[in-house]
């Protein structure tokens, strides 16, 4: 079965959204994850491999933080290069949002058909 538009938007904005997420507070992955579910309905399953190829990628760094609740928490934060993909991306998602919506926006007008000999109908 061919993949819904939904889900086909949301893997294609994760990226940009967790840059974003990231950008308001560093984060563990879990935490990212809560916030994504909850925004977007993005599961869980798909953050770690996302983080572990950004860091690969420098967008992002880690650190341990203690927990008093059991093991240390690998957190996430911006890196100079994940600041600058993140405006990248969101300049990106705005410009092709709007080209979209002007696209819907023009499918919503009536159809004028232009006949052979060029007249309106």
């Amino acid at each position: 079965m061919p993949e819904t538009i939904d889900i086909q938007l949301k893997k294609g904005a994760l990226t940009l959204c967790v840059l974003a997420v990231l950008n308001r507070r560093e984060s563990y992955a879990y935490e990212i994850a809560s916030t994504l579910s909850d925004a977007i309905g993005m599961g869980e399953g798909t953050i770690y491999p996302l983080m572990r190829r950004m860091q690969a990628d420098g967008q992002v760094e880690t650190y341990l933080v203690e927990s008093p609740a059991g093991p240390s928490r690998k957190y996430y934060r911006l890196t100079d290069a994940g600041r600058r993909a993140l405006e990248t991306q969101k300049s990106e998602w705005r410009a092709f949002a709007l080209a979209v919506e002007t696209i819907l926006d023009d499918a919503a007008a009536p159809v004028v058909r232009v006949s052979e000999e060029g007249a309106e109908q």
